[in-house]
Parts: structure tokens; C-alpha cells; sequence
């Protein structure tokens, strides 16, 4: 008798969260996802989210922007910056449509951002690119170390630092203080301090002012903005003390830096 073939198990089911306060999007949302067979779970704001995240592990995550008690970006770093979630590819969905929240959206850890309203196939698209890609599990399996021991472990720090340059990025202009940065990540500023030194060799303040400075050397190269402007987009408290940190850092003042 011929033996039969053996059975190759069914692929899982691709996992989705969606994460969204308003009940009318949400329906849509659903009712789009649906067509695809995705198992799906759902949380009503960023704080849910979270804590379903941790819970559930979903493959991916489509998320809104503004929502009560936990923002959309807020809960990207907090996911981002915790070792049992930082894989999970985060979609953010947000009719913000201008490059300032779409930019903050990516600094803050989204790997993608659609804005509302939306074209379905457009969605459904993005979402299968992104259930392809391999996760940071994944892409550690696949490390040739993985295949005579146990990957290594994810680094706390790199991810705690990593959530916190992210959060800094998108509030350069008014800096948040180290215990702020530090409630924003879920960790202490005595951690995050250390966390800061190991991995950059710098301080957080350290790192804010260079931050500053990178960005604004981007600015005085990429676009029109006067240098008044440049030194009030990144919160200085004048023209004539950016122009000072400016030349500091580069050996340049901003109006020679531009026209080089």
C-alpha cells in the first residue's frame, strides 16, 4: 500500500491589531482586513494598544495618531522601546497629512504612514510588505550563531536609547527634561541616563545639542528658511546664540555654512 504524502500544516494566520478610537473608522477598517482572512484584535487607544500588544503579540499593527489617554506616537515608543514588542511593524493611519506628522510618525518608530482617507488596495498592499519582511526575531534566527546556540538576547539599552533619541527628535524645539524622556519610555532617568552613556558615550543633554545642530545644518542646506528661523525651529533663544553653538560645532557661521 502506498503510504500517503505527509500533511503540511496550513500557514498561521497573519495576526493583526488595530488600534483606533473612532468606531466609524474602525468599522471601515475591519470590514477591509476582513477580506484578507487576517485573525484580527482591537484596542480603542494607545494605552489599550499597549497593553494588548504585550499580551497578544500580533504580527502587525495598524494604528491611528490622535487618540485619549495614550497617543498614537507616544504608544509606538513605548512599544518600540520594550524588547517583547520593538519587532512588531507599526502602520500608522492619520488624516495629518503634512511632512511634520508624517516624519514624527516614522521618528517615532512607524515603519509606514497612510493617510485618511485611504484607498483600500493601498492599505491591503502595504500590509502584506510589511507581514514579508522578516522581523528582528526572524533576521536573528536566521544569524549563522543561530544555528549552534540561542541568539542573543535583545540589548535593553540600544532599544531604551534608541525610543528615547526618537521621542527627543520630535520636540527638539522645546526639550524635554530627563525624567519627562524617561516616563515617556517606561524607565527611570537613572537607567536612561546610564543607558545614554553606554551606547552614545554621551549625555542626553549632550546628545539634544547635537541633535540640534545636525538639524540644523539640514535646514540651512535644504531649505529657505532665514537663519532667524532655523535658530526659532530648533528653539534657540536667538539668532545671535545659535549662530554661536553653530560656529562652535562646525567652525562656521550659519550664513557662511549656507552659501558653501
Amino acid at each position: 500500500m502506498t503510504p500517503s504524502p505527509p500533511i503540511t500544516p496550513a500557514p498561521a494566520r497573519a495576526h493583526l491589531l488595530i488600534i483606533d478610537d473612532r468606531i466609524d473608522e474602525l468599522r471601515l477598517l475591519l470590514s477591509l482586513v476582513r477580506q484578507e482572512d487576517y485573525r484580527i484584535s482591537v484596542a480603542f487607544d494607545g494605552a489599550q494598544g499597549y497593553h494588548r500588544a504585550q499580551a497578544l503579540r500580533p504580527d502587525l499593527i495598524l494604528m491611528d495618531v490622535s487618540m485619549p489617554v495614550l497617543n498614537g506616537f507616544d504608544a509606538c515608543r513605548l512599544l518600540r522601546s520594550d524588547p517583547s514588542t520593538a519587532h512588531i511593524p507599526i502602520i500608522f493611519l492619520s488624516s495629518a497629512s503634512g511632512l511634520d506628522a508624517r516624519l514624527e510618525g516614522l521618528n517615532n518608530g512607524g515603519v509606514d504612514y497612510v493617510i485618511k482617507p485611504y484607498d483600500a488596495e493601498e492599505v491591503l498592499a502595504r500590509i502584506k510588505i510589511h507581514l514579508r519582511r522578516p522581523s528582528v526575531e526572524e533576521m536573528a534566527r536566521r544569524r549563522p550563531e543561530a544555528a549552534t546556540g540561542p541568539a542573543a538576547a535583545p540589548d535593553k539599552n540600544k532599544i531604551l536609547v534608541d525610543a528615547a533619541c526618537r521621542y527627543l527628535s520630535a520636540k527638539l524645539a522645546h526639550p524635554p527634561s530627563l525624567a519627562q524622556v524617561a516616563r515617556a519610555v517606561n524607565t527611570s532617568e537613572k537607567r536612561l541616563a546610564h543607558a545614554f552613556r553606554s551606547q552614545l558615550g554621551i549625555s542626553m543633554a549632550e546628545f539634544i545639542r547635537q541633535e540640534r545642530l545636525r538639524c540644523a545644518a539640514r535646514l540651512l542646506r535644504e531649505t529657505t528658511l532665514s537663519i532667524t528661523q532655523v535658530a526659532e525651529e530648533l528653539g534657540y533663544s536667538s539668532s545671535a546664540n545659535f549662530a554661536t553653538a553653530f560656529r562652535m560645532h562646525t567652525g562656521q557661521t550659519p550664513s557662511n555654512f549656507r552659501s558653501s
